[in-house]
């Protein structure tokens, strides 16, 4: 049963947020908001719900490791998993903002975040902000001086919905997303004391995995509509976004304390090393490119993560 609830809870945040999604576009739409600011802003704050909802329920109900085991293990499925998957079944060039701007910005928001997890052990209200103001200005920058970039992730259905299906889609959206994460961390938890081990690695497994099925769904179906070229920045701005925003807005919310030290010992480090690895990848043996090659080597060090901890 507790398997079934984490199925369901991940289900319903899945579908809460694609609604969401919908209903917030249509919304910037029928306001006349600019693609650019968009796709900045409301699409990405969107597909970020699932995690920042999970995340802000976690820590309101006393299991603070699977707020940020929740964000860590994103993190290491991102890149271990959806782009080694994605890159396995079709290559992708790599554009210049990712080393510029994407690559460099990830890096310094897992240090920053690392650094204030490690003085006191938690994520406390002005360590939020921080991180949270830190998201505002790269979003000013990006919009500022990476227009294309940026327009390049905008939304590409611009159709304008009825009001009342705008509505509906909010509604829904929201109370599936609340449903959701309530179904998934009882779930979670209850999977957690069945199996015999933390809540930390329920969350940085399955729980993870499960937020991150709309990324891999997303990139696999573009790859077979032949759409825009999957770009690597989605995955990087995920990343950034789970940090900065998610991890930001919780600990705004209520302070984030690190309970199973594993996640700093072992987790954490993890999240470091997939994401320093994926600057030589892009550049070795072709330049500016990730193939099926750097997908197996992501998708075997994501097993090699994964598998020990159940063991």
């Amino acid at each position: 049963m507790a398997f079934v609830a984490v199925a369901v809870g991940i289900f319903l945040l899945i579908k809460g947020g694609d609604w969401l999604m919908r209903a917030a576009v249509a919304l910037s739409l029928r306001f006349s908001i600019p693609k650019i600011v968009i796709g900045m802003t409301v699409v990405s704050f969107a597909t970020s719900a699932p995690e920042l909802i999970v995340s802000i329920q976690s820590a309101l109900s006393g299991h603070p490791d699977l707020a940020l085991g929740n964000v860590v293990g994103s993190n290491i499925a991102n890149l271990g998993f959806v782009l080694a998957i994605t890159i396995m079944i079709s290559p992708i060039e790599v554009t210049p903002s990712f080393y510029r701007t994407d690559w460099p910005m990830m890096i310094f928001s897992s240090l920053l975040f690392y650094f204030f997890l490690v003085l006191d052990y938690q994520l406390v209200a002005y360590e939020g902000a921080i991180l949270f103001v830190l998201l505002l200005c790269f979003m000013v920058y990006l919009i500022k001086f990476q227009k294309q970039a940026v327009l390049d992730e905008a939304p590409e259905d611009e159709q304008t919905l009825e009001l009342s299906k705008t509505m509906a889609y909010l509604v829904l959206g929201g109370f599936s997303l609340w449903l959701g994460s309530e179904t998934l961390i009882k779930g979670a938890v209850s999977l957690a004391q069945n199996l015999g081990v933390s809540e930390r690695i329920i969350s940085v497994s399955i729980v993870s995995v499960g937020t991150s099925i709309p990324e891999l769904s997303a990139s696999i179906i573009a790859i077979i509509n032949k759409e825009k070229a999957i770009s690597l920045g989605n995955l990087i701005g995920s990343n950034i976004f789970n940090i900065l925003a998610v991890m930001g807005i919780t600990a705004m919310i209520h302070p984030v304390a690190v309970e199973d030290t594993g996640l700093l010992s072992n987790d954490i480090w993890w999240m470091f090393g997939i994401s320093l690895l994926i600057l030589p990848l892009v550049f070795f043996p072709k330049g500016a490119r990730l193939g099926w090659i750097d997908g197996l080597i992501l998708i075997t060090l994501y097993c090699i993560f994964i598998l020990p901890l159940f063991m």
